[in-house]
């Protein structure tokens, strides 16, 4: 009845003045829009420079984490938003409550309605981001592409916030335009492909627990290999051992062959898996010489008084003058035993897992003595620290043995061989 009332008074005040009734509707329609834009204003000055102001102190003071998170993506400000959106929601009914049929004020709802769906849908994408961000300290979260899922419920919030807006302009429910959507599913199928095989990848992916955040995974045909940084809806991002990021399809995970090296992680151990290469005309029976020097080694000497005993036994009324009665203890077979017993007395081999040394197949490089065992250490850089100090130390002690490693021949070599075709003694 006051709007009514003062819409009368200002009609005689217009007629009084003898201006044009048309020009006195855009008068009146200009001052509202000022005045509302005006309110909108103020309401959005107390919101930032107040209500915000205070929330951030309350904020800094707190020593909980997770409003520093709603803080860092933006959930406060678009939250303070809501106020000059809220001014001229309410500016429908009490300023815009003229025109033909009140078609005005009907305008003005619909579009304050339309600016409130858009703020809840940043307001809700911020809030997920913030989700995301704070959870991801968590253990759990590395178990779980949960940037992926976050991505979906922002895509889902998105969508649904769009048949909101066209329902409102259109002054239909919601629910017919998701009716009219599913005549469209060939075009929508066609749009959002790559979203749609993404969700299935990384359905996929959760379900047979094939890669989380933080594995190590290799997929030479990427160019990938290295630490799995983030699982979004459509891509992984793996940021490998150079420092580069390589960035992989989330499908081509369900489509192509990779390698997780999680189960190693998970293990307690990593493989090593190294082969010596024996000069095979080095290869010869002991002597007692050698065993008795054997015998002193912390090491093996049990395993040379037992495999003594043994062939004692063994070669009882045997006649020994030839090597091929009886048996006998070969300088090979002493380097393996060594080599076996050395891997378990070390400290950093994992004994719990499988520890082999074994022969491979002579080849033209010579015979090769293979050591397969784990490493307790699992760290790249004191894994290859590891290996190589065995690996030195095996070769150190190859001489002792009387073995020699096998390679090509090199200028020093080629040059003693002819200076000793030279000397006529």
């Amino acid at each position: 009845m006051a709007t009514e009332s003062a819409n009368g008074q200002y009609q005689a005040w217009i007629q009084d003045l003898g201006i044009p009734s048309d020009l006195a509707l855009w008068m009146q329609l200009g001052f509202k829009v000022v005045l509302v834009i005006f309110a909108a204003w103020v309401a959005n000055l107390i919101a930032k420079k107040l209500l915000l102001r205070g929330v951030g102190m309350l904020v800094s003071y707190t020593e909980s984490r997770w409003d520093d998170t709603l803080q860092k993506y933006g959930v406060f400000d678009r939250l303070a938003s809501f106020a000059p959106a809220t001014v001229l929601y309410l500016s429908a009914e009490l300023v815009f409550a003229t025109g033909k049929e009140n078609g005005d004020n009907e305008w003005v709802r619909r579009l304050s309605l339309v600016i409130m769906v858009l703020l809840s849908v940043r307001i809700l994408d911020a809030l997920i981001d913030a989700g995301v961000e704070y959870i991801q300290d968590y253990d759990f979260s590395k178990e779980k592409p949960v940037r992926g899922y976050a991505q979906i419920a922002v895509l889902a919030v998105y969508l649904v916030g769009g048949i909101f807006i066209l329902s409102i302009l259109l002054d239909k429910e919601p629910w017919g335009l998701l009716t009219g959507l599913g005549a469209m599913s060939a075009v929508l199928l066609l749009v959002f492909r790559d979203t749609i095989l993404g969700l299935v990848a990384s359905i996929q992916i959760n379900a047979n627990d094939m890669v989380r955040r933080g594995d190590w995974i290799e997929m030479p045909q990427k160019g990938a290999d290295g630490d799995v940084l983030d699982i979004t809806l459509h891509t992984v991002k793996v940021q490998n051992w150079d420092k580069t990021i390589s960035t992989i399809p989330t499908q081509a995970l369900i489509n192509e062959s990779f390698k997780n090296w999680r189960g190693m992680s998970e293990s307690g151990g990593r493989r090593i898996k190294r082969s010596i290469y024996i000069d095979q005309d080095s290869i010869r029976f002991c002597d007692d010489k050698m065993l008795e020097r054997w015998r002193r080694s912390e090491i093996i000497g049990d395993y040379i008084a037992q495999k003594l005993t043994e062939i004692e036994v063994h070669n009882q009324g045997k006649n020994l003058e030839t090597a091929l009665n009886g048996r006998r203890l070969t300088n090979i077979g002493t380097f393996r035993a060594y080599v076996e017993a050395y891997l378990r007395s070390h400290p950093d081999i994992q004994h719990q897992m499988t520890l082999l040394v074994r022969q491979l197949p002579p080849t033209a490089q010579g015979l090769p003595i293979e050591i397969y065992c784990f490493s307790a250490l699992q760290n790249w850089d004191r894994y290859e620290s590891l290996q190589a100090d065995i690996i030195d130390h095996l070769i150190s002690v190859l001489g002792e043995f009387g073995l020699r490693i096998f390679q090509y021949p090199t200028t020093i070599s080629a040059q003693q061989l002819n200076l000793e075709n030279l000397d006529p003694n």
